[in-house]
Order: structure tokens, then sequence, then C-alpha cells
């Protein structure tokens, strides 16, 4: 996690379905820890807490997307059930 109260961490190895992984922020601190309900792929990101449809997902401290549909603590966070905030 890049801050401590992002909602999301980034995967920094390939993650897989089950697996409880913990999350650090950059300066190391242990910022919680989630069971996995998907596969998550080395660059991708995980739900560390439940986001709902049509929030936004702050990752960098930041709002970086809008939630298209509700994300439940542990999935797999990408272009299925996010929308980029880049270009609005």
């Amino acid at each position: 996690m890049h801050e401590s109260h992002d909602d999301v961490g980034v995967a920094v190895r390939d993650l897989k379905k089950g697996e409880k992984i913990g999350a650090l922020t950059l300066e190391g601190k242990a910022a919680g820890s989630v069971k996995l309900r998907d596969n998550v792929p080395l660059g991708h990101k995980v739900a560390m807490r439940d986001l709902a449809a049509d929030g936004h997902v702050i990752k960098y401290g930041r709002p970086v997307g809008r939630v298209t549909k509700a994300i439940g603590r542990g999935a797999h966070v990408h272009v299925h059930n996010v929308k980029t905030l880049r270009w609005n």
C-alpha cells in the first residue's frame, strides 16, 4: 500500500485465492491483512476494505478510480470493477 488509509494494495507477486496476505506502506509500516477472494496477478490491486458501487478507490492517498460494482475486501481490483478517473 502506498498510504495506510488507501483502499487498495498492489500485489508484489502473483497472489492466490484463499491466501492471507499482509500489507505494508511504502515506509514499511504494517497496514493490515486480508484473505484473498480471487487470484491477483503481480502489479494488480487488492481491495483492503469493502468498496461500495459508485464510490471512489483511494490509492496514493487520493481518488484514482470509480467503483463500477461493489468490491468485497480481498477481491481483485482492476478494469472489470473500476473505471479510472485519469481522464475525467
